[in-house]
């Protein structure tokens, strides 16, 4: 490739960004040129900057990497996006190319992939670590073999939203400023939650968070 890669690169550990970034700007293809510290941010830098891919981690404040890389996709579609995690979970990577990701990358071996993962991704093909192809086949052949189809997830893009910032704390007050929605909306949000998932309070929706990946413990 002649051009090169314009790359917005997300996490909100500052250490893992700059030895992220060491590996990608020292390829001549590659160049990091924007850079955020959660997934909200992310999406905000994306439609303020020039960028031909995104690499986004899972488990940041406000948005996480997943729900950053819905948004995108819904704003951006031409935006290449990679998934760049600690987290070998398959329903993370299910998510993952849900949310329209063109590739999933474990952090532990990210000196070794990340820069064919990025090369990939431009060329319009899909990357994926080896065990990872494993749990596409396993899973593609188990609902076959059943006759099932993926399920659907148990909430929505803006509940899950709303469950995020409650398990980090935030008051309905604040959930309503932060998403631009009244009380009332937040209040039956929260409400609809707790009744899909069959929860009664704010420490059992927060340890579902957890669970999914939506903050860390």
């Amino acid at each position: 490739m002649t051009d090169t890669t314009r790359i917005l690169l997300a996490d909100d550990h500052v250490l893992v960004r700059r030895g992220v970034r060491l590996i990608l700007d020292n390829e001549p293809d590659l160049a990091v040129v924007a850079e955020a510290g959660d997934g909200a941010e992310a999406v905000e830098l994306a439609q303020a900057e020039e960028l031909d891919l995104a690499i986004l981690d899972i488990a940041m404040p406000r948005l996480t990497g997943l729900q950053a890389a819905r948004q995108l996709t819904r704003l951006q579609p031409d935006l290449r996006i990679l998934i760049l995690t600690m987290y070998d979970n398959e329903q993370y990577l299910f998510e993952a190319l849900k949310s329209g990701a063109s590739g999933y990358v474990l952090k532990s071996v990210a000196d070794r992939d990340l820069v064919e993962a990025c090369r990939a991704a431009m060329r319009g093909e899909p990357f994926l670590y080896p065990g990872a192809v494993t749990s596409l086949i396993r899973s593609y052949l188990d609902r076959a073999g059943q006759g099932e189809a993926v399920p659907e997830r148990a909430i929505t893009d803006r509940e899950e939203e709303i469950l995020k910032l409650v398990a980090e704390g935030h008051s309905s007050k604040e959930i309503a400023d932060l998403l631009v929605i009244s009380i009332k909306t937040v209040e039956r949000h929260r409400s609809n939650l707790m009744a899909k998932l069959g929860m009664k309070d704010r420490l059992e929706l927060t340890r579902y968070a957890i669970r999914a990946g939506l903050i860390e413990p």
